[in-house]
């Protein structure tokens, strides 16, 4: 136990809501200390803080039961979102929350030792009990801290301070054990790895290999959930070629394995934003020349990691479309502009950058189609000249050769081959007597 002063000092650069979360848990283990109880942060908050990361988020670990967390706090200002595992989140103060809009509950946790894992998922039951306990049963040394910030004190019961210090990841305890309770922290250890930029301790790499095909029983949710943080995040190139030479992309990613690596990384290094739809499509772009159509290579994943609609949509119009904005400075404008008013087209530019600057693309068609993205909104994409309506009304039979008269009409209208109502139905009048 280390004493080192105020590690959580809240003039450290901190988003607003951070700031107030970090208020918030202060708070709340204020209360719980007067109130005859050990109250610590725990996990991710503490290992961030010592690392000199921001905190997203502050999770408090406490001695009190939820039914006396809840008694303290008041049931008005309490959730049991997850009472049966001892957690409880506690609002703000109801003039806190008036003052700054909804704010998210705090998680409180009751120190706990856990039962058999039956299912490999989660335990069959808990125990209450300490904090040594406590942090003996989590999954990682580095994620097994706590902090008073009563006594400006960290409490280390696993050495976690010292692979922090290395910025090496290990289990707590035997990794088969941690490993056999959960199968999904096999998927966290590679997650960790990546985003902390951590090696990986030698048993417990030697373990994950071993064990990797059982992630097969954990939910595609749980699943996506790592994969999306992993992919998201800087050094995603890194967590893929990692989830490679574990086995873990054998159930999970089996895709991974045709990846030009090299390409892979050089499109993720030069990605202008790091959200997770634009570089999925920059990774599913990378499997080689044997790679399958856009919609199928997302609907491989979809089942498999869950992806949402969006995420689907998007990521299929990126691969899609993506190579029409890196040439759009030869095209027509009546042919880049349908592209240019998709809704996905952000992620598209997104995926077209990446690519283009790691080809060595002078990048002039995205410029042209950034540029265009500016204009207002009757030039990007004016009122059609003439619509199916109007051409009944002027007597013509609706059929087939509709859709073709109205897309010729269109082209020469953005071409500025056609400038008025007038023209485009005569047009449309010359055509219709050519049937």
């Amino acid at each position: 136990m280390t004493n080192i002063g105020p590690l959580f000092d809240a003039g450290k650069i901190l988003s607003p809501q951070v700031r107030d979360s970090l208020t918030e848990a202060v708070r709340i283990c204020r209360v719980l200390h007067a109130s005859g109880h050990l109250a610590y942060f725990a996990g991710g908050c503490v290992r961030d803080a010592l690392l000199g990361r921001p905190p997203k988020d502050f999770d408090v670990a406490t001695d009190a039961t939820p039914d006396r967390v809840r008694e303290i706090f008041g049931r008005g200002n309490t959730l049991a979102f997850g009472a049966s595992f001892g957690v409880i989140g506690v609002l703000p103060p109801k003039a806190t929350r008036k003052k700054r809009g909804s704010l998210q509950p705090t998680e409180v946790a009751t120190f706990r030792s856990d039962g058999e894992y039956s299912d490999g998922r989660r335990p069959d039951s808990v125990r209450f009990g300490d904090p040594e306990n406590d942090a003996l049963r989590r999954d990682f040394t580095v994620n097994g801290l706590f902090y008073d910030p009563d006594s400006e004190r960290v409490i280390d019961f696993v050495n976690g301070q010292a692979d922090l210090s290395i910025r090496r990841l290990r289990t707590i305890g035997a990794p088969q054990d941690r490993f056999e309770e959960d199968k999904l922290r096999m998927l966290r250890a590679v997650r960790f790895a990546t985003t902390l930029e951590f090696d990986l301790e030698e048993a417990t790499k030697d373990e994950l290999i071993r064990r990797a095909d059982e992630i097969e029983i954990v939910s595609g949710e749980r699943i996506g959930a790592e994969m999306r943080r992993v992919v998201s995040c800087s050094t995603a190139a890194d967590g893929l070629q990692m989830i490679l030479g574990t086995g873990l992309s054998r159930k999970v990613f089996p895709e991974l394995a045709a990846a030009n690596t090299q390409q892979l990384r050089q499109r993720l290094d030069r990605r202008v934003s790091q959200d997770f739809v634009s570089s999925l499509a920059l990774v599913l772009l990378s499997l080689g020349n044997d790679q399958p159509a856009p919609a199928k290579a997302v609907r491989n994943l979809a089942d498999r990691w869950k992806l949402s609609g969006e995420e689907i949509r998007q990521v299929t119009a990126a691969m899609k479309h993506y190579r029409s904005i890196i040439d759009a400075d030869s095209f027509a404008w009546s042919r880049l502009q349908p592209l240019l008013i998709d809704r996905d087209i952000e992620v598209t530019i997104r995926v077209a950058q990446a690519i283009a600057q790691a080809d060595g693309d002078d990048g002039a068609g995205i410029e042209r189609c950034k540029e265009a993205l500016q204009w207002p909104q009757e030039r990007l994409d004016p009122v059609p000249l003439v619509t199916g309506n109007q051409l009944i009304q002027l007597g013509m039979q609706p059929g087939p050769t509709f859709r073709s008269w109205l897309a010729q009409v269109r082209s020469m209208q953005l071409d500025g081959e056609l400038a008025d109502t007038d023209a485009a139905i005569e047009f449309v009048r010359e055509l219709a007597s050519r049937k």
